[in-house]
């Protein structure tokens, strides 16, 4: 795999081992990389509106090393919508009070006093790569901390990366 530089020092300072698929979040392109070792695939998203943060409350994308803390959705139909990580309803596609669909990776901090414990965790804020209802805005900041991701294109990612899976979200 051909990863980003700050991605690899990262994982060096934090003896995290490389895993099989590696995400990749650039804020500034609006744009998840997917990697393993037969591909790379770009996806476009959506992250905070309120740019990058770490601190509980300030609606912003947390940045540095995550991993896929766990996967919620195995089964559910297209256009489910989640509140408080469980399906309530089932008609969300194109909803845009649908806040939260389809699939969820809920991402875990790696990076100790930055984006895990304390009020900068990560886990703990609820930070998700998810669905969203409204796939309109895709492309350009538009969630409250989260990566919005469309369906079609979560779907394929989330039957492919497993739990542990590690992430670093860049500003660039």
């Amino acid at each position: 795999m051909n990863l980003p530089k700050n991605f690899c020092e990262a994982c060096d300072r934090f003896a995290h081992t490389l895993t099989e698929h590696c995400l990749f979040v650039n804020v500034a392109q609006q744009k998840l990389t997917h990697y393993n070792e037969s591909q790379t695939v770009d996806l476009t998203i959506s992250t905070s509106l309120e740019g990058t943060g770490q601190k509980e409350g300030s609606h912003k994308t947390p940045l540095g090393l995550h991993r896929i803390y766990e996967k919620i959705g195995d089964g559910e139909p297209e256009g489910t919508v989640f509140k408080g990580r469980r399906p309530i309803r089932f008609d969300g596609k194109g909803d845009p009070t649908a806040l939260i669909t389809d699939r969820i990776l809920w991402l875990e901090g790696l990076e100790p006093g930055f984006n895990c414990g304390d009020d900068l965790d990560s886990r703990k804020r609820y930070i998700y790569i998810h669905g969203i209802g409204d796939e309109s805005h895709l492309g350009r900041p538009n969630s409250k901390g989260c990566i919005h991701v469309g369906s079609e294109q979560l779907f394929r990612l989330y039957n492919a990366v497993p739990v542990g899976t590690l992430v670093y979200i860049s500003e660039n």
